[in-house]
């Protein structure tokens, strides 16, 4: 072997060594942020089956109220780790934020439901659009419906079904942003009249008060509806590869056990998301509800996310469709099911 050959074949192994099993040993902290809901769960079971662990990674974490709460975040340096919504994503890079969705992790999350004030409007036959017209009518006021922040994937699926799929006049509801655990106590409360919860909220707010009605599963608010991603910052992807594959290969491994034994996966969900307050039992049933849709490959979600973007624009909540280039990087999820996870 001469010296050429000995330089070309020492820098592919290079650049084959971040993915290989050796290192993986290499110990690396991950700083995580995610917002508390169900669609996180196969980030959170890859973790509490010791898969990232055993992928080197040790993990610091950071609750938000909503993914555009985190992109400061991760503009500045403070988390290694995105788990919420994909839609503030294109526009926080397109704003110089390197940011790279590297796996989805559920689909279809978003839904509406009523409180029983708007409840008793939502009978059998009757169009959401005229539901809210009556609610109108009756109270001399608007619905008020409560979601996350302009912006964020809630908020863009409920304008969406509002105006575009149920037509309702927009002088029948007022939207109101709010964080995650502020809506549930806001239904919860009667201090709004509805709103777009995911799990466990949908399962807590149904089973404390039955007059809580689901009226717009997942799919109706917005078709191919994209939801939870895991993404890093590049610079943890660059800095740690192996890192970013073993965390693509636990959420690959999560998935196929949160489908195959949902009683195995609910304890380390709950951990993450009941903290002790939430009934192992009420989460392990918003694991198989109709609204959790777990979804690892981040190909499925390009175009309906590129949808969304596009009908924030029509919503004016951003100015102009920004680029998805380089957004998605959906080697690490191609790598892990060639390879098993």
């Amino acid at each position: 072997m001469d010296r050429r050959q000995f330089l070309t074949m020492g820098a592919t192994l290079a650049a084959a060594a971040p993915f290989s099993d050796g290192a993986h040993a290499q110990s690396v902290t991950a700083r995580v942020g995610y917002i508390p809901i169900v669609g996180t769960a196969p980030f959170f079971v890859a973790s509490g089956e010791g898969w990232l662990k055993q992928g080197g990674i040790e993990t610091a974490i950071t609750v938000f109220e909503s993914g555009p709460n985190m992109i400061q975040a991760l503009a500045s340096g403070t988390i290694d780790i995105y788990v919420a919504g994909v839609a503030p994503l294109a526009v926080a890079r397109s704003r110089g934020v390197d940011v790279r969705v590297v796996a989805s992790t559920a689909v279809g999350e978003n839904v509406v439901v009523t409180a029983p004030s708007l409840t008793k409007f939502f009978t059998d036959g009757v169009a959401p659009a005229a539901a809210f017209k009556a609610f109108r009518a009756a109270n001399g006021k608007p619905a008020r419906l409560a979601t996350q922040p302009p912006g964020s994937v809630p908020d863009t699926v409920l304008e969406y079904w509002l105006w575009e799929v149920a037509k309702v006049d927009k002088a029948d509801v007022a939207i109101v942003p709010m964080g995650i655990d502020a809506t549930q106590q806001a239904i919860l409360a009667g201090a709004v009249d509805g709103g777009t919860v995911r799990e466990p909220a949908l399962t807590i707010l149904q089973t404390r008060n039955p007059q809580i009605k689901l009226v717009a599963g997942g799919e109706e608010v917005f078709p191919g509806q994209p939801g939870t991603v895991v993404a890093v910052s590049g610079a943890f992807a660059t800095k740690s590869p192996a890192a970013v594959q073993a965390v693509v290969d636990g959420l690959v491994k999560a998935a196929a056990l949160l489908k195959a034994d949902p009683d195995k996966a609910a304890p380390h969900v709950a951990a993450a998301l009941g903290k002790g307050i939430v009934d192992p039992e009420l989460i392990r049933k918003a694991l198989v509800s109709p609204a959790s849709r777990f979804e690892i490959d981040p190909r499925k979600i390009i175009e309906p996310a590129r949808a969304m973007q596009a009908y924030q624009v029509k919503l004016g909540s951003l100015d102009k469709e920004a680029p998805f280039d380089g957004l998605f990087e959906t080697q690490y999820y191609e790598r892990a099911i060639k390879t098993g996870g």
